[in-house]
């Protein structure tokens, strides 16, 4: 079955595409996942929040806004992202040891292989350096623009422009 066709039936409510979805995209979705929280229990648990929304919102996905498998990443993005924030994620982090330091310092450089999991490594190795920074940190490392601008020492407007800039870019490329 094409993807058109799977997609259909899924907004149709059948439950043989569901399971073909989640076959072929569910280690692409827990690898982007698993980027960002760098745990894998809470990894797969997200996993399986994000296919609930998926099944439970199938029927919001519009081709004409974009990709497929751009709309599931958006959803992975926003519930880990949304984990990250939330108040049992931050308490879990308070008793932090030195080693999970160790950790997290050793993954924010690993933005490469993160982009490569996604297959647009070859994409973003083309773009400014300036963007490739700031889709690692908006995009894999979940930062907020807020935050993105502090880290990166420059003004929000500026970080938001830029970054609006460096997206039509990719989607410019991805197009060809």
């Amino acid at each position: 079955m094409q993807q058109d066709g799977l997609i259909l039936e899924l907004q149709n409510g059948n439950h043989k595409a569901f399971e073909r979805i989640y076959q072929l995209y569910s280690e692409s979705v827990y690898g982007i996942i698993y980027s960002i929280l760098k745990d894998e229990k809470i990894a797969e648990e997200i996993l399986q929040d994000v296919f609930m929304k998926i099944w439970d919102n199938a029927s919001s996905y519009n081709s004409d806004k974009g990709r497929f498998f751009t709309w599931i990443l958006n959803i992975a993005r926003n519930a880990s992202i949304d984990h990250i924030r939330s108040k049992s994620h931050k308490n879990s982090q308070k008793n932090l040891t030195a080693d999970n330091f160790v950790n997290i310092l050793e993954s924010n450089s690993n933005f490469s292989a993160k982009a490569d999991a996604i297959g647009i490594k070859k994409y973003i190795d083309i773009l400014k350096p300036v963007c490739k920074k700031l889709i690692d940190l908006l995009f894999f490392k979940g930062f907020t623009q807020k935050d993105a601008a502090e880290e990166l020492d420059m003004p929000l407007g500026t970080v938001k422009t830029r970054n609006r800039a460096c997206i039509n870019k990719l989607r410019e490329m991805l197009a060809e």
